[in-house]
């Protein structure tokens, strides 16, 4: 596989508000750090879930739109791999993942560790939401929220959290 450089992210969007004449991007920067809990029970009598930022959704469910979208699809962790899709605002960063979907919504995988034994159980459905959104407020106030419900309706023991 051909290997790319790393993407310069933070210095293309800095670049880019300059060049639109915009004052200079206020990154997130949380008051605290995050509690880390430790898991209350071995992985092979959990429950997993998986949150992805890809952008991810099946086939035939409404893809996202490219700006800003805080919208989250729950995905059947049952679904074929051959059924998942990606849209995104940074198109370019999705080649792969169109190639091979596996890649950025690891779902044969997790079902093998779960027939295996090495994972209790999975979720009955997973989470994927568009990464690249650029209004604070509203991941904060949209599109967390969302997440947390959904989190919380599956009962989940263990989140994987699959960035883009």
């Amino acid at each position: 596989m051909q290997q790319h450089p790393p993407v310069s992210y933070i210095q293309q969007t800095k670049d880019l508000y300059d060049s639109l004449g915009y004052e200079p991007y206020k990154w997130f920067s949380a008051d605290s750090e995050p509690d880390f809990t430790p898991p209350a029970k071995p992985l092979s009598e959990s429950k997993l879930g998986l949150v992805s930022t890809a952008g991810t959704y099946v086939a035939g469910q409404v893809a996202y739109y490219y700006k800003d979208d805080t919208s989250v699809r729950a995905i059947p962790s049952t679904t074929p791999v051959e059924d998942i899709r990606f849209s995104h605002v940074t198109e370019n960063y999705l080649v792969d993942a169109r190639k091979d979907p596996r890649c950025t919504f690891p779902i044969e995988a997790l079902q093998t560790l779960k027939s295996e034994g090495v994972i209790g159980a999975l979720a009955d459905n997973f989470f994927s939401c568009m990464g690249g959104i650029y209004s604070q407020r509203r991941v904060v106030e949209e599109l967390i929220p969302a997440l947390e419900q959904g989190i919380a309706d599956e009962e989940i023991d263990v989140l994987l959290l699959v960035p883009l």
